[in-house]
């Protein structure tokens, strides 16, 4: 019987070694901060918590033996800005009050004698346009006007309506020397035409000449100065 042969060492299964250590587990990460920007919330809390300063002015008259009282005081972190002013005159009586609420991009004047306001908004829709709008409740009337800057500040184009609508806009053309409107002018029995306004002024020999243009009626004036002597 033969005896089996000698297995062949390729065969064999090498030893298994011994598996790496594992690595120590990250230490735990320290918590932040909390952030010291406030929130949203936080920030109008304080805006409307914070308890606004008031300024009081008066002034006397002594010829009318009056005195006038102004108070205001600046609210929401100065955005905008409350203000009361009155006369008081010799027998303590009070007379025009007048109520104003102003921001940047809107006012409120409101006379409680007339129990009347006007509203007026202006804000900028673009880099070379504004936006102006007034409005008087009582009366129901206002107006809006779109003013473009051109390239030079010193020129400038306004088309202004009044609200109600009542025809056409009016058109103001503004340059250094002056300015010309054009706008839609309504006379009895007479259609409507467009006329022109304008006024030029320039200087002249030392001094400035005026001419203003209104309702086909033209007037001149010539201002004259200098140290000595003033000509008008």
């Amino acid at each position: 019987m033969l005896e089996p042969s000698a297995q062949n060492p390729n065969y064999l299964i090498p030893p298994l070694s011994p598996l790496p250590p594992s690595p120590p587990p990250p230490p735990p990460l320290e918590p932040s901060p909390p952030s010291s920007t406030p929130t949203k919330h936080n920030h109008l809390f304080s805006l409307l918590s914070k308890r606004p300063s008031l300024r009081v002015t008066s002034e006397f008259d002594s010829d009318s033996r009056i005195f006038f009282h102004k108070v205001s005081c600046k609210l929401f972190d100065n955005l905008a800005k409350l203000k009361l002013s009155f006369v008081n005159n010799s027998k303590r009586e009070i007379s025009d009050p007048q109520l104003a609420l102003t921001s940047k991009y809107l006012s409120i004047h409101y006379d409680p004698e007339e129990q009347n306001a006007l509203i007026k908004s202006s804000f900028d829709v673009g880099p070379m346009l504004h936006f102006n709008a007034a409005h008087d409740v009582k009366a129901q009337q206002g107006e809006v006007a779109m003013v473009a800057n051109l390239a030079d500040p010193s020129y400038a184009v306004e088309v202004s309506s009044p609200v109600p609508y009542v025809g056409l806009p009016k058109a103001t053309i503004r340059f250094p020397m002056g300015e010309v409107t054009l706008e839609e002018r309504e006379e009895e029995e007479v259609a409507k035409t467009l006329s022109i306004n304008g006024i030029l002024k320039g200087p002249i020999l030392n001094g400035v000449c005026a001419a203003h243009y209104k309702d086909e009626e033209l007037k001149l004036r010539y201002s004259y100065k200098d140290g000595a002597m003033s000509l008008s």
